[in-house]
């Protein structure tokens, strides 16, 4: 089998900069909205493919994990920002509590994703060009990081002092501990859902990594 590092799925990926996603889907014969309904996955299938993974393969093996993210990145006033914030990893109190930054699940997560900055033209727009390819832990400043550290510190430091129910997406300038799920009542059992909450990159945060990995 062949190993595509992450390293080699950057530069692979790299050399797709400028091209339009929709273009490389149908030349790979994925399916985008050529059944009148759009495939969600299309665009991070599409991505597998031009980083030289096959579409069934996420995990290379000897500890050489990464995974591919789509950022939508729209223009504002001229300037390309992210459109929204990020998913990270979902929020385990115990595991939040036992681990230090660089021991935590959140920060495996970041270090090993592979950002794709992929022009976003409207809702169900066809077109998605291929921006920016980006990776953290690639970055030569590490200042970022010990910032996104001081935000993890402070979340986890409220919840031991505070409690779960306390964390709020308002605390942390990288990163926020953000309510995820439907939540409420239940219908079906009327009883309520539990709170679940997950790490969550700001818009600021995908777009300073993109500014000083470039």
């Amino acid at each position: 089998m062949k190993i595509v590092t992450r390293a080699t799925a950057m530069k692979n990926l790299k050399g797709y900069i400028g091209q339009d996603l929709r273009k490389l889907a149908l030349v790979h014969g994925i399916t985008t909205y050529e059944t009148g309904k759009q495939n969600k996955g299309w665009k991070g299938l599409v991505l597998e493919r031009l980083a030289g993974l096959q579409t069934n393969v996420s995990k290379a093996p000897n500890g050489l994990t990464y995974e591919l993210k789509s950022v939508a990145f729209r223009c504002v006033c001229d300037e390309l920002t992210p459109k929204e914030t990020m998913a990270i990893t979902m929020i385990n109190p115990e595991e939040l509590k036992a681990h230090s930054f660089f021991e935590s699940h959140c920060w495996s997560k970041l270090k090993t994703i592979v950002f794709c900055a992929v022009k976003w033209n409207g809702k169900n727009s066809e077109a998605a060009e291929l921006l920016k390819v980006a990776s953290l832990d690639f970055a030569e400043d590490d200042g970022l990081i010990k910032e996104i550290k001081a935000d993890y510190d402070f979340i986890r430091d409220k919840l031991v002092s505070e409690g779960f129910d306390a964390l709020t997406g308002k605390d942390g300038k990288w990163i926020q501990a953000r309510t995820k799920g439907i939540g409420g009542i239940n219908p079906h059992t009327g009883q309520r859902r539990p709170v679940t909450r997950a790490f969550y990159a700001r818009t600021s945060l995908v777009k300073k990594i993109f500014e000083i990995a470039s």
